[in-house]
């Protein structure tokens, strides 16, 4: 069996004297959608925080393509190949959608558009509005905005945390979309979603986090058909509108 594109080993995070992560442990490999679910203050920012070096690790290892990260400043691990799209988006109000565009590749070299035709062809809304300041886009286009910052970093392996939250129906389906067409050309993904049944409908296999602890682990179908997983975060409601509208 290949190595792991992304390994997580053993991981605890403090606050202070508050362990937020006890024994985190899990693995992405290259090409997949890796879904990690749980309620708020699970852990699960805490997680990607630990992996893109926002946070350092009191116990464990992270590890991407063999090498450790842990110790490694954030920037660092942005130039190996890691996107991290923050909850909240945390995208730059006061600079046009271009500008913010821009900032995402900053590590790369200067040259061919070639990574923002990229970005605006998948994000046809942004190229209309690529002369627009951030604060004056809705906020499914903001978050189209923060995805397309980090990909512009070309990215091997994509973090994004909670890229649905606060948005309308139409605009979640449209994100999920591009996620998939992300995934399609190629970029691993790792995702943190409150939206359990899109991502479990996307991603081919997932992990529940609870209280800082990884308490499941399996193929996304088997954890959709989970009776523990569709009570605690689906929703019998929602597992069946979904399942409806896949059929």
């Amino acid at each position: 069996m290949s190595e792991p594109l992304l390994s997580v080993d053993g991981v605890e995070v403090k606050y202070g004297a508050v362990t937020a992560l006890h024994d985190v442990s899990l693995a992405v490999s290259t090409g997949e959608v890796v879904t990690l679910l749980g309620a708020n203050g699970a852990g699960k920012t805490t997680t990607l925080r630990t992996i893109s070096g926002l946070l350092s690790p009191a116990v464990g290892q992270v590890t991407y393509e063999g090498e450790a990260l842990t110790g490694l400043p954030a920037h660092s691990i942005v130039a190996l190949g890691i996107g991290h799209v923050p909850e909240g988006r945390h995208i730059f109000g006061r600079m046009t959608v271009t500008e913010n565009l821009e900032m995402g590749a900053y590590l790369q070299k200067r040259g061919a558009p070639s990574e923002l035709d990229r970005v605006l062809t998948l994000f046809p809304r942004l190229a209309e509005r690529r002369t627009q300041l951030g604060a004056t886009l809705s906020g499914g286009e903001q978050q189209m905005l923060a995805i397309g910052r980090a990909l512009m970093g070309r990215p091997k392996l994509l973090l994004l945390d909670e890229p649905s939250m606060g948005l309308s129906p139409l605009m979640v389906q449209t994100i999920f979309e591009v996620i998939s067409m992300i995934s399609a050309e190629g970029v691993t993904v790792l995702l943190v979603e409150q939206n359990a049944v899109q991502a479990l409908s996307l991603a081919s296999r997932g992990y529940v986090m609870e209280t800082g602890r990884i308490v499941m682990a399996d193929a996304a179908k088997t954890l959709l058909a989970d009776d523990r997983v569709r009570q605690a975060y689906l929703g019998e409601d929602m597992v069946a509108s979904q399942e409806r509208c896949n059929s």
